[in-house]
């Protein structure tokens, strides 16, 4: 059984530190566990920074595709 995913809901972090915060939480999880993304916009450039940043270490699947409410898990390979 995988460990339970970690949410992380971006909507009440200010912009700015939003990329940062999730680059914390996602180089804390071990090989298989999962960042459950929560935000207001699709979050489609992250998926870019991480790609550039962090290659072939993660796996990328919606969960909500909007319009108000996108949720994306991001799973540590």
């Amino acid at each position: 059984m995988s460990p339970a995913a970690i949410e992380l809901d971006v909507r009440v972090i200010p912009p700015r530190e939003k990329h940062p915060s999730i680059f914390r939480a996602f180089d804390g999880l071990g090989s298989g566990q999962t960042l459950l993304l929560i935000n207001d916009h699709d979050p489609r450039p992250l998926r870019y920074q991480l790609a550039a940043e962090r290659p072939d270490q993660f796996d990328w699947s919606y969960v909500e595709e909007g319009p108000e409410t996108w949720r994306v898990r991001i799973t540590h390979k």
